[in-house]
């Protein structure tokens, strides 16, 4: 099956993030034909951030507008379209988003989380055109995945699943994740644990490893290994037919990208590893609204 839109068919995507919510007028060709950013004011009470969103929508809102599909940070449930207790977003707490949203705009609206949002999206719009089953991972201020099978977003029972990013790769680890578990490969090898090894910002390290500056390429090799093991396991778990990598770690780019190819394979007893792409996430910056239009676009199991 070959996941793609309807490029007539226009939905409203949106972006809910911590500090700014991004809306946009998408068509099935992933062309954002209107868009709009407002502050997410996530301290202030409920209403006034939950305000922000609706006008966002209102921005891009259209009578054509056949649905909208909003992607937010978890913990939330896809499943039945409530956001329940993320962390930075302070004042949302079981807030049944989705219907609301729907009942205000008299169209339908699926919510879901923003790695699977952004995984789906690579799916259909970017660098993951054609596949069936993709693992998309993230690499930023934390670590998360999206699992896309036979085309869709695998939720699990209770639209848990796919938090990749607590996985952990060594329970003994000193390093304790936000979620309370040692060895999550988050607290061991995203951009916030970079940056604490190495006592600088990651867009720094990032600089410091293209110019060859030992330290910095010590830090990329310790930091690859880790990821390897890790997506070694989950290519055993998942034999995908690729793996996207977003999030800005990926913007390291080729040294970080090669040390994966060539280790991955010899973590995971899937002996066909060595032909599994791992690529980078093509949608960049509009990631977020186009990953919440292809949920839109009702591409994604219910």
């Amino acid at each position: 099956m070959r996941v793609t839109g309807n490029p007539n068919q226009e939905v409203v995507g949106v972006d809910v993030g911590g500090t700014k919510i991004a809306a946009g007028l998408v068509n099935g060709a992933a062309a954002v034909l209107r868009s709009t950013q407002r502050p997410a004011l996530a301290g202030e009470p409920l209403r006034t951030s939950l305000d922000q969103v609706y006008a966002a929508i209102q921005e891009c809102f259209t009578p054509e507008v056949a649905a909208i599909g909003i992607c937010a940070p978890g913990p939330l449930n896809p499943i039945t379209g409530v956001v329940l207790n993320p962390p930075n977003l302070p004042y949302w707490r079981n807030v049944p988003l989705a219907r609301l949203v729907s009942e205000r705009f008299g169209v339908a609206c699926r919510l879901e989380n923003d790695a699977n949002a952004a995984g789906l999206a690579e799916t259909m719009f970017g660098a993951a055109q054609g596949f069936d089953s993709v693992l998309y991972v993230t690499l930023s201020t934390g670590i998360g995945t999206g699992i896309i099978l036979n085309g869709r977003i695998y939720h699990g029972k209770n639209g848990a699943a796919a938090e990749g990013g607590h996985v952990t790769i060594d329970y003994r680890s000193k390093s304790v994740c936000n979620c309370g578990v040692p060895g999550c490969i988050e607290a061991l090898a995203s951009g916030t644990a970079i940056a604490s090894r190495a006592g600088i910002s990651a867009e720094r390290i990032g600089a410091a490893i293209r110019a060859g500056e030992p330290t910095a390429l010590h830090l990329l090799d310790e930091t690859a290994g880790m990821l390897s093991a890790w997506m070694g396991s989950l290519i055993s778990l998942l034999d995908p037919e690729i793996i996207v990598i977003g999030g800005g770690v990926a913007r390291i780019g080729e040294p970080l990208f090669r040390l994966l190819r060539e280790r991955v394979p010899s973590r995971t007893i899937n002996q066909f590893a060595g032909q599994t792409p791992i690529v980078p996430a093509a949608l960049a910056e509009d990631v977020g609204v186009l990953g919440a239009a292809a949920v839109a676009l009702g591409t994604q199991i219910a």
